[in-house]
């Protein structure tokens, strides 16, 4: 059975007035118009109360939510690129060695360095964590792509890879450009 065409209810027309003013129109477009009432509606029915969880927010876009894994072609990157950066052709322009720290001191210097290297515009940078001394290596080179999964950082990093296989030790990073 067909749905009926009905008015929006005055609770709709602010949920889509307070959404609207969260967009951003295309150059050189308007933002739609509320659509105009009915006259031949139904009595309005009212709308239930939105569940909390899905509270419009300000976020990154969809593509920055998937998961990064070291070693793995993201999208958005060609092949050409790709190829260059996993066998490092591509230069790293800057380098930090987490070796010593304290897995939180390491965090807190990756958080910097990588927020400030991409405010900087760079492309390429590599991560030294060591190859640690248990079977799957150290605590930092163990929480490094949690880290780079994190909310904060996910949208900065396009792709990670280590750039010579025998040396697991080292991660290099291909940053986002700036918009």
């Amino acid at each position: 059975m067909a749905r009926r065409p009905r008015g929006l209810t005055e609770k709709e027309r602010q949920d889509w007035a307070s959404f609207a003013r969260l967009i951003k129109p295309l150059a050189g477009r308007a933002l739609p118009p509320l659509p105009e009432e009915q006259t031949t509606s139904p009595a309005p029915v009212p709308a239930p109360p939105d569940p909390p969880h899905l509270v419009l927010k300000s976020s990154p876009p969809v593509a920055r939510n998937v998961p990064l894994f070291v070693g793995t072609h993201p999208g958005g990157l060609d092949n050409s690129s790709w190829n260059k950066f996993r066998s490092g052709k591509l230069p790293s322009m800057r380098t930090i060695d987490l070796h010593g720290r304290t897995v939180q001191r390491a965090y807190h210097a990756l958080h910097q360095f990588l927020i400030e290297a991409h405010s900087d515009h760079v492309r390429c940078v590599e991560v030294i964590t060591g190859r640690g001394s248990g079977e799957n290596g150290g605590a930092i080179r163990r929480e490094l792509p949690i880290w780079l999964n994190l909310p904060t950082l996910r949208p900065l990093v396009l792709a990670a890879t280590h750039p010579h296989p025998a040396n697991p030790g080292s991660v290099r990073l291909l940053l986002r450009r700036p918009k």
